[in-house]
């Protein structure tokens, strides 16, 4: 005779199919165009930056772990996904030593200082680029000329310069489509924006490839798709009315929106679960103030780029979203809450 037996547990009692290493994992699989076209673009110089980036954030990961008797959380991607992440929000010919401190300080202070994986209040290599654009503010902002003849043959001098010591550049570029649009009035071709033709960080050339990576997640529901239609949709949105009303000054949607760092921040930063709030509405509303952030720097602030600092101040903020974006207990009229 055959016993039946009721568990009984807490919710949720429908959970989805995916683990946290499996999401993790498909969100580098993302990610690894995007890398391997930077590496194109840029050549040694990036290979080795972004090694470096991974490097610092792995072996900080595994030796702050060990150091507090916890097993190595190594396996679960997630601080992969910080170093890569990191890594493509710099400049390609970043000194290494400079890339591996930030390594460092991304995973310390973004992530394990809070309790590690689950429990970070801002995305961790946010954290690493912020201490680098504080820390090296004139490196930071040397940009690379992109397809030079000899990139995969020749490592430039900045970025094997010893720690301390002042970067040597060997060819730099004038400025980034962002730098030309807010000091000197020019926009560049949406097409080389989109097809990643230009200057900038090593991973926000080519929108394209963001964007397919973006949609992969999705299609594979890794991703909340609220958050990337409403920051976009808003930058896009703002940029638009602006540019009908004085198209001399404001830049139009579509160069806004394929410029600088902003699709990389969108569609992988942005989107940190962590970091994001857990409501629909309570994800548009973060989408909109981040949107909203963004447009103001770039325009009216003293910056070409403010992608970093608006997805920082919405992670900040994330828990107040939450809190006061509440969906109400199914048959009652009370909120639900977090306590």
């Amino acid at each position: 005779m055959f016993k039946k037996t009721l568990h009984i547990g807490t919710s949720p009692h429908i959970i989805g199919g995916s683990s946290t290493d499996q999401i993790m994992r498909n969100v580098v699989f993302a990610l690894l165009p995007v890398a391997a076209f930077a590496v194109y673009t840029f050549g040694l110089s990036a290979l080795l930056l972004l090694i470096t980036a991974l490097a610092s954030c792995l072996l900080t990961e595994y030796f702050l772990n060990r150091w507090i008797g916890k097993s190595s959380p190594l396996s679960d991607w997630s601080v992969t996904i910080t170093g890569l992440l990191y890594g493509l929000t710099l400049p390609p010919h970043l000194p290494l030593w400079m890339v591996f401190v930030g390594g460092v300080i991304a995973v310390a202070l973004g992530k394990f200082i809070f309790g590690g994986l689950g429990y970070n209040v801002f995305n961790p290599a946010l954290v690493g680029r912020a201490f680098i654009q504080a820390a090296f503010p004139v490196a930071i902002t040397t940009w690379m000329a992109p397809f030079l003849p000899d990139r995969f043959s020749h490592i430039p001098g900045s970025t094997l310069t010893l720690p301390f010591l002042k970067p040597v550049y060997d060819i730099t570029s004038g400025a980034t489509p962002l730098s030309l649009m807010k000091f000197e009035h020019h926009t560049t071709d949406t097409y080389n924006l989109l097809m990643g033709m230009t200057s900038g960080s090593t991973g926000e050339t080519s929108a394209l490839l963001i964007l397919l990576g973006g949609l992969y997640l999705i299609a594979r529901k890794m991703m909340n798709w609220r958050i990337p239609v409403a920051l976009l949709g808003t930058v896009y949105l703002i940029s638009t009315v602006l540019h009908w009303s004085n198209p001399d000054i404001y830049p139009g949607g579509l160069f806004m929106l394929f410029s600088g760092g902003l699709m990389l921040g969108a569609v992988f930063m942005a989107t940190d679960m962590v970091a994001s709030p857990i409501t629909p509405l309570g994800a548009t509303v973060y989408g909109i103030i981040i949107g909203i952030m963004i447009y103001v720097i770039r325009v009216w602030g003293g910056l070409p780029e403010g992608v970093m600092y608006a997805i920082l101040f919405g992670n900040a903020v994330s828990p107040h979203i939450d809190n006061f974006i509440r969906p109400r207990v199914y048959g009652t009229g009370k909120q639900w809450s977090k306590s």
